[in-house]
């Protein structure tokens, strides 16, 4: 079995039952991260609806986050939902902004360790761990 993540008609992503479940609780989980809703809505027919309007600037925003953090663990976090949610926005044809230019350094869960503290988040990591997983994400 399996379940479809949509934009209108448009099929983004069509992972298995476990898989799109965990996603979608994810989605969730990370949510506070940015104080922002995911705009992934379960509408219990085997599908998801994505809100582009919602979703885009969600994952834009933990972008920034991972991009502006210090904080290894959190990036580790980060990466666990964010190459995913990355595949989804550009199939659908939608922007990250925060993927390139300056995105300043976050004070929040900064890391300090014998160096000083940590360096931030790498935007071209992001990209290469999506390019990465697009090939095991079926449509």
């Amino acid at each position: 079995m399996s379940q479809y993540f949509k934009v209108d008609d448009l099929t983004l992503w069509n992972p298995s039952n476990r898989v799109a479940q965990l996603f979608y609780r994810s989605c969730a989980a990370v949510a506070p991260v940015v104080g922002l809703p995911p705009g992934v809505v379960d509408n219990c027919r085997d599908e998801y609806e994505v809100d582009l309007d919602v979703f885009v600037p969600f994952v834009d925003a933990l972008v920034r986050e991972y991009r502006a953090s210090s904080h290894a663990v959190l990036r580790s976090l980060l990466e666990g939902f964010l190459p995913a949610a990355m595949v989804l926005v550009r199939r659908a044809g939608g922007e990250l902004p925060s993927l390139s230019g300056q995105v300043g350094t976050s004070r929040r869960d900064v890391s300090v360790g014998v160096g000083g503290i940590a360096p931030s988040g790498d935007g071209e990591r992001l990209m290469a761990l999506a390019r990465e997983l697009a090939g095991a994400m079926p449509v």
